[in-house]
């Protein structure tokens, strides 16, 4: 079996789970897609999980309701040994990546890094992925009983439903006893569309001028039209916005379907987060720009006289 991991949020399946499973079904390994869903609560999430794999392994347990890389990595390996997986994908989130290694060493295989393509070639894998600051695609391969890859977020596109739905098992699992315990932890709310999940996504740059304009052209078109909101590594360097905002080869990759891009110059790095966006609309009064290469449709002027109008606009 293709053993996928799912991640979820807010009893809500993350988009990312679709994307691994569009991973897994063009990898050409044979055997079932099988979602892995972990956590306490999560009956609704294993019902989503259902309309897109072939089976869902629920562990619904109170050791699971705090996410614990120990616990995790546990828990993910012995499916994967009881259910013969030939292939483990787990997602490239700042957690995936922190527990998909300890997976890939108690199962003793080969572990590939944010992949952004997988291909079965014959009893090996070959798997795409950036490197040299996204400049380069390489392309590895490894061999062995159990491969376990993690998925770059946005490098897949969402997996649409399978014509059934897949049957749910309720498992048991033998989890260790963390070692560490989480004592607190502080959320951030907003009312906003989440980055990973948004399909519009409006983005400053240090280009729109103060954290001020930031808040009022960059939110404001924002939240006139229901879209997440991005930031330049630059941006948050700069204070003026939180990490969590930040898209780019240290941040978030995001792919929606319209990315506006504010006052944003267009790195290298910053580039490699949204470069898959299907339609980059960049407005900069830099007419040399590194954004407008990669942009469909651009407009060279000051974001602060350009942006107002767009609002006064999107408000009608």
């Amino acid at each position: 079996m293709i053993l996928v991991v799912a991640e979820h949020t807010g009893g809500k399946l993350a988009k990312a789970t679709l994307e691994m499973v569009t991973a897994a079904r063009d990898s050409g390994r044979e055997g079932p897609i099988t979602l892995l869903v972990l956590g306490e609560g999560v009956a609704g999430v294993a019902t989503e999980a259902a309309a897109v794999a072939d089976q869902v392994l629920v562990g619904d347990l109170p050791a699971l309701a705090q996410y614990n890389p120990e616990v995790w990595a546990a828990a993910v390996a012995q499916i994967a040994k009881e259910g013969e997986a030939s292939t483990v994908l787990i997602g490239g989130s700042r957690s995936g990546r922190e527990y998909a290694p300890r997976v890939a060493v108690k199962l003793d295989a080969p572990y590939l890094e944010d992949v952004i393509k997988l291909t079965a070639s014959g009893e090996a894998l070959q798997a795409q992925r950036y490197t040299f600051l996204a400049r380069v695609t390489e392309t590895v391969e490894a061999s062995g009983p159990v491969i376990v890859a993690s998925v770059k977020p946005g490098g897949f596109a969402p997996a649409a439903a399978a014509s059934a739905a897949g049957e749910q098992y309720d498992i048991e699992l033998e989890l260790p006893t963390p070692r560490t315990e989480i004592t607190g932890k502080n959320v951030e709310k907003t009312s906003r569309v989440a980055l990973s999940e948004a399909e519009v996504i409006v983005t400053g740059g240090r280009g729109v001028g103060s954290p001020e304009n930031f808040a009022q052209y960059v939110e404001g078109l924002a939240d006139n039209i229901g879209a997440g909101v991005g930031a330049t590594r630059a941006v948050v360097d700069a204070g003026w916005r939180p990490y969590a905002e930040q898209v780019g080869q240290t941040g978030k990759t995001v792919q929606p379907k319209a990315y506006i891009a504010l006052g944003v110059s267009g790195a290298v790095q910053h580039l490699s987060g949204m470069g898959k966006s299907k339609n980059i609309i960049a407005i900069n009064k830099d007419a040399e720009a590194p954004i407008f290469k990669v942009a469909d449709y651009g407009i060279v002027g000051d974001v602060n006289l350009i942006v107002p109008a767009l609002i006064a606009a999107s408000k009608k």
